[in-house]
């Protein structure tokens, strides 16, 4: 995914008058724009997908204030919409056995067998699946490998 893409995704979404889908995409080439002028540099495939997740991870916290608050139902049901548009643009996330296997592979590639090594395989974990899991997950996983 690059920059062309999200400029052709913003004409698409244009023509048929998506205007959540316009303004979340907008959103996310304003956040490509700034972070390629201050590493004066364009973004590469993975760095564009990083700016995705920030733009969701935002997203879907203004979503849980609002909700929280509750007195604005169309706001809400606005940013719902933003989330799931920008879910459909995110890899579907490493989960349940495929996780577990990366996890059980990691810890006796890496001979982890104490707790202390949990930072290490955690992130070896992350790293190999390129940040597309519930780190919290991995976290929870990896604690009940270790003794």
């Amino acid at each position: 995914m690059d920059k062309r893409f999200i400029t052709v995704e913003i004409t698409k979404a244009m023509r048929e008058q998506d205007k959540p889908r316009l303004a979340i995409l907008r959103l996310v080439k304003n956040e490509i724009d700034i972070r390629e002028k201050e590493t004066k540099r364009e973004l590469a495939g993975d760095e564009v997908l990083s700016v995705f997740k920030k733009v969701l991870k935002q997203t879907g916290e203004t979503l849980e204030g609002s909700i929280k608050v509750g007195t604005n139902a169309e706001r809400t049901a606005l940013l719902q919409e933003q989330v799931d548009i920008l879910n459909g643009y995110l890899p579907k996330p490493i989960a349940g056995d495929e996780l577990v296997a990366i996890i059980d592979r990691v810890v006796a590639d890496g001979g982890f067998t104490e707790k202390r090594d949990m930072g290490k395989a955690i992130g070896l974990v992350v790293a190999e699946t390129g940040g597309n899991c519930d780190k919290a997950e991995v976290a929870r996983i990896v604690g009940a490998r270790l003794s």
